[in-house]
């Protein structure tokens, strides 16, 4: 095991012991990605927040607090580009194991230029430098990844009640900018805080 990757098990370890973090779903098997706050993770949390609101929000007159929903409506993700492909990751496989990873991320720990490679690209720098899985296996073809969570709102099929979890804050401030605008009628210039959950 190499050296930061110890360290690293040795700190979730503390953490998990002393109430700061636990595997989300740990009970079931876990779930790869997810950590649930214990009782003095979430009061570490709770009092970072709070210092944070403080310092950048509650102490100055040029801030203004939001807290935009989680679930947006499609058409703002389509018109900031998050359903394109500018907001997908080139994504391949380990053949032997379905396991799946990052090709930019791969080409990269190999010494690779991936950036702004298309798929063909990606493929042909894999193929060509013999790049494989960090287990030592062929990689399938890359395939572009969306990062957005979707979901559906209604009793709906189709597109039609189509929303996505917010993958980003920032979308959330700028659709409610002229709320704030005509509600605050803030001085120019001055900025929108947000603290929460994006999702990708």
């Amino acid at each position: 095991m190499e050296k930061s990757a110890e360290t690293m098990e040795k700190v979730v370890s503390l953490c998990k012991r002393r109430g700061f973090v636990f595997q989300g779903s740990e009970i079931y098997g876990g779930l790869k990605g997810t950590w649930d706050l214990g009782p003095l993770g979430v009061a570490l949390n709770n009092n970072l927040k709070r210092e944070w609101w403080k310092m950048f929000v509650h102490d100055r007159e040029d801030m203004y607090g939001l807290d935009a929903a989680i679930l947006m409506n499609a058409k703002v993700w389509e018109a900031s580009g998050h359903t394109g492909a500018g907001f997908c990751d080139p994504l391949v496989e380990d053949i032997e194991t379905g396991e799946r990873f990052r090709a930019d991320h791969l080409l990269e720990d190999s010494g690779l230029d991936a950036e702004g490679k298309t798929l063909e690209e990606i493929d042909a720098l894999i193929t060509e430098n013999g790049v494989k899985s960090p287990k030592g296996n062929a990689l399938s073809k890359a395939r572009n990844f969306n990062m957005m969570f979707e979901s559906r709102v209604g009793a709906t099929a189709g597109d039609e009640g189509k929303v996505y979890l917010r993958p980003e804050t920032a979308q959330g401030i700028f659709v409610n900018f002229k709320n704030v605008v005509d509600s605050m009628a803030p001085k120019m210039p001055f900025g929108i805080a947000q603290i929460g959950k994006a999702f990708r």
